[in-house]
């Protein structure tokens, strides 16, 4: 935990309000963030760091940007590139950072792209478009790519899409991408992101229109990975009041990965669960409102006692200390102004 910190903020732009990405000290200890500078992006929608914490990488208008994390916290930007295709939706880069994944919520599309020594992104790989239908309902009639991950055991790639209701399961030979298998979740439910736990035993996948988590193992296989669901568990405890309006948006471990937050948009909670190490299991704490509108994201800082709730629709950044043993989410600090953000990451500076 020792160390500087840094928080990046992805935010739209075209209002002018804001440049693209916001640039935070982090201070641990009192579970806020200090504003520094800004990046110009257009359209930031979602940021990540690769996994050294070298680089910074943001969807925008013209595709994937990639900037160089230098040792004070700022950045300065490498190059972008197009994805032939929509915008992105969600990012993520394999354990290696060889390849960053762009998933594409407004044409279905997962797209692989080369990353370079430098983190400066290369060509595309390759890249797949989804067909078929979900249902009559607005947000599932089409195809919305929404998560784009690589599996622990570095073989498969996983591509969950909520408009058709699929988790669909690819082989990849760093080359080329084929579908060998698909979680086929329930109609109407819109899987939208998962997450693996850190020894790779388990799989948290996060349902927008269902308002569920369902845990499942995860076993390689040469073929075919192995999933087995081995609980579902409802993403608040306000569930018998959810309106038309209720959805999951975010989806996070701590650090040590003992807890799992979840925050949902129309009741503005945010919830937290215990996270049984080793059988995967979920054991909901609380649900609580989170001060502000539209939760699309949160931050869980490396003490993992604090948090950031990312507040799109209130255009703020709230700040909570957790207490675990009493189920509380104490405010730490004012709610700092930003125009309409995305996405936040947290990175280590330095040793």
């Amino acid at each position: 935990m020792k160390g500087k910190y840094m928080a990046y903020v992805g935010s739209y732009s075209y209002t002018g309000k804001a440049k693209g990405i916001t640039v935070y000290d982090v201070d641990v200890e009192k579970g806020i963030f200090k504003e520094r500078c800004e990046m110009e992006v257009d359209n930031s929608s979602y940021v990540i760091a690769s996994h050294n914490g070298k680089n910074l990488y943001s969807i925008a208008d013209e595709g994937v940007v990639a900037f160089r994390i230098l040792e004070n916290g700022s950045l300065t930007r490498l190059n972008s590139k197009n994805i032939k295709g929509m915008r992105g939706c969600h990012l993520a880069t394999d354990a290696d950072d060889k390849y960053i994944f762009v998933s594409g919520y407004h044409d279905g599309k997962a797209t692989v792209l080369k990353l370079k020594s430098d983190g400066s992104i290369g060509p595309i790989v390759d890249g797949v478009f989804h067909k078929g239908y979900g249902s009559v309902a607005e947000r599932n009639f089409r195809p919305h790519v929404s998560c784009t991950r690589m599996t622990p055991d570095k073989k498969f790639i996983m591509v969950a899409d909520l408009g058709i209701d699929q988790v669909r399961i690819y082989r990849f030979d760093d080359q080329r991408l084929v579908q060998v298998d698909a979680i086929r979740c329930e109609r109407e439910s819109a899987p939208r992101h998962f997450r693996f736990s850190s020894d790779g035993r388990f799989m948290y996948l996060m349902y927008e229109l269902k308002n569920v988590i369902d845990v499942f193992t995860y076993e390689s296989g040469e073929r075919v990975p192995k999933f087995e669901k081995i609980q579902t568990i409802s993403t608040t405890m306000t569930h018998k009041n959810y309106s038309e309006l209720t959805a999951a948006c975010a989806m996070r471990l701590s650090p040590d990965n003992k807890h799992l937050f979840c925050t949902n948009a129309g009741d503005n909670v945010l919830s937290v669960f215990n996270r049984d190490e080793e059988t995967g299991l979920l054991e909901i704490l609380f649900s609580l409102p989170i001060s502000g509108d539209y939760p699309k994201d949160v931050a869980i800082l490396p003490d993992g006692e604090h948090v950031a709730s990312i507040n799109h629709a209130s255009n703020d950044i709230s700040f909570f200390k957790v207490d675990y043993e009493k189920g509380l989410l104490v405010m730490c600090g004012r709610s700092i102004p930003v125009n309409e953000p995305n996405c936040c990451v947290i990175v280590k500076i330095g040793d």
